[in-house]
């Protein structure tokens, strides 16, 4: 992990903070909710009556980000046989949602919750997202949870989806639960969370599964911007392997809705279409000039699992894959199945399903799918959904991007700005007609440079721009 942070100058902090709120302005981004959606969040979780069935009993544990308090997902994993059963609890966030009341419009015109350096823009009201719906430990919460047999290899055997109450025992960050984990071996392994230890066997054995269908994962450093008085913080981090042993079972997750609402010819699924054969050819090629070759008999994803993004020739193969995953978007159906159904990264139809706090589709999939297990036909407010949903998500999923995009950029130059003239080490991530994108070590920042680069070659470079306002950041190369 690459950390790089500045207490800026008042001046500094004013500037940033004014480019922050003119970006969530120029974007339509959503700030306070409505007083008729509070109110009518405050009835509903009044009113709010909990499932009859009681898996209170099963100790389930949540793993997210640290400080997370929207929380959409718990997991428990047992030994059953030579395989294992697995149950993920999903938020019952459908139980505080009335259709076409209040809370629904408000939240099909957010589509998801919405990421900015000065803090968190909410789907739902914190009331119900941060509280009555949120799988928080020792609280008893309706949940939808799945429960799925799968074998010594974590294959599915079987899937089951019902609405059942819960109680999470523990909640735990994804640092907290790697530490845990890696403690097995040591004296503190007798403490070690059940659920955890076979997380670390399930896991992988779903991302064997993955490379075997031919699924891919474009894993890249991930900037991450935080704020706290005028204290800001920009990172750049590689997931944990617990992160994707738990990003594993979502995907699982939501490979199970697919094939459900498949079946009963209805739903939304997360499509993706493959790269063409052309596209895939001048990767290829790309990969041969930066003199790593991607091996004709080695599966795409393979190849991407093996590459280092702290090998500067590597990083910028991994931002050349770019190319490869494009086009992803929402279908939605009622009756007839459409041609393309697969999410060609995840080499199967796929739903997003796991997330229905933080991301409207989500809410819908999950009453779908909970039917269509039980023989029944899905709610009418959901199907009449359906044919809005892509075009709300696509909308949605543009304005998020823009929004981290242009206030990364935003705190970039200004964590840069009083440093024009200075020099700097670099690796060049791509490049083309005497410019490309460099990223630099410290501070943690990715930005245009001019001047004749090749990609995956370190070098320095000097910064020749910083401004807060436009976000943009400029170096040149030092001959």
């Amino acid at each position: 992990m690459t950390r790089s942070s500045l207490r800026l100058t008042t001046s500094t902090d004013d500037r940033l903070a004014a480019a922050i709120a003119a970006i969530r302005a120029d974007l339509d981004v959503p700030t306070a909710f409505a007083s008729a959606v509070e109110l009518e969040a405050q009835r509903v979780v009044a009113s709010n009556a909990l499932p009859i069935s009681d898996l209170t009993d099963v100790p389930f544990i949540t793993i997210d980000p640290e400080g997370s308090t929207d929380l959409d997902q718990a997991v428990q994993i047992e030994r059953l046989g030579e395989g294992y059963l697995l149950r993920y609890a999903i938020a019952d966030v459908p139980a505080f949602v009335e259709p076409l009341g209040e809370i629904d419009a408000e939240a099909r015109r957010r589509g998801q919750t919405f990421y900015a350096p000065d803090g968190r823009i909410p789907l739902h009201p914190t009331i119900i997202s941060e509280n009555a719906a949120s799988l928080l430990p020792a609280e008893v919460r309706g949940a939808f949870v799945w429960r799925f047999s799968l074998g010594a290899d974590g294959a599915v055997r079987s899937t089951e989806l019902s609405r059942a109450r819960i109680r999470s025992v523990r909640q735990l960050s994804y640092v907290e639960a790697q530490r845990e984990i890696d403690s097995r071996e040591g004296p503190d392994a007798a403490a070690a969370d059940v659920t955890l230890m076979l997380l670390a066997e399930v896991g992988p054995a779903r991302r064997a599964l993955e490379r075997l269908r031919g699924g891919a994962n474009l894993s890249r450093p991930e900037q991450i911007v935080s704020s706290s008085g005028g204290h800001y913080t920009l990172e750049r981090r590689s997931s944990l392997p617990v992160e994707e042993w738990n990003a594993q079972i979502s995907l699982l997750t939501g490979m199970e809705a697919a094939r459900i609402m498949i079946a009963g010819r209805v739903g939304i699924l997360r499509t993706m279409p493959a790269p063409d054969a052309e596209t895939v050819q001048r990767f290829r090629l790309r990969t041969e000039a930066l003199g790593h070759p991607w091996p004709e008999s080695m599966p795409y994803g393979e190849y991407l699992a093996s590459l280092d993004p702290n090998n500067p020739l590597q990083l910028a193969i991994t931002h050349a894959a770019g190319s490869l995953f494009r086009g992803a978007g929402y279908t939605a159906f009622d009756g007839d199945v459409p041609e393309q159904v697969s999410q060609a990264a995840v080499a199967a139809p796929y739903a997003h399903t796991t997330a229905p706090l933080r991301r409207l589709v989500d809410r819908f999939t999950l009453v779908i799918c909970e039917a269509l297990c039980a023989g029944e036909a899905p709610p009418q407010w959901a199907r009449d959904a359906l044919a809005s949903l892509p075009k709300i998500m696509a909308a949605s999923d543009s304005r998020a991007s823009q929004l981290d995009n242009r206030s990364i950029a935003a705190v970039e130059a200004a964590l840069l700005s009083d440093r024009i003239g200075q020099l700097f080490e670099a690796a060049v991530i791509s490049a083309k007609e005497n410019r490309g994108i460099v990223q630099i070590i410290d501070p943690a920042v990715d930005a245009e440079c001019t001047g004749s680069l090749t990609a995956g070659e370190r070098v320095r470079v000097r910064l020749v721009e910083a401004d807060i306002e436009s976000g943009r950041v400029l170096f040149e190369l030092v001959d």
